[in-house]
């Protein structure tokens, strides 16, 4: 292997799944400010993710509908005054 090309800063990293709380520690060497507590007492950075191999539909088989940024209630206060209400009744 070529010297002086890979980082320095290559250290164990816990990975976190935020759709569903799936943990797993790996090597990485990705910047972070945050750190977790891991299984061992020891305390490691910490990388949140939207999607790993737990809860992507490819792996898991079955489709999972994820809102983790709140897009549907954001969409939803946008365009309230175009949404008709669907219990809304014209009896007189």
């Amino acid at each position: 292997m070529k010297k002086e090309i890979h980082p320095e800063n290559y250290r164990l990293v816990v990975f976190k799944d935020m759709s569903n709380g799936y943990e797993f520690i790996c090597r990485s060497c990705a910047n972070t400010k945050e750190t977790t507590t891991w299984e061992d007492g020891n305390e490691y950075p910490i990388i949140k993710l939207e999607i790993s191999n737990q809860s992507h539909p490819f792996y898991t088989g079955k489709l999972q509908l994820v809102d983790t940024a709140g897009r549907v209630d954001k969409f939803r206060n946008r365009y309230k005054q175009h949404i008709k209400p669907a219990a809304a009744s014209t009896e007189e």
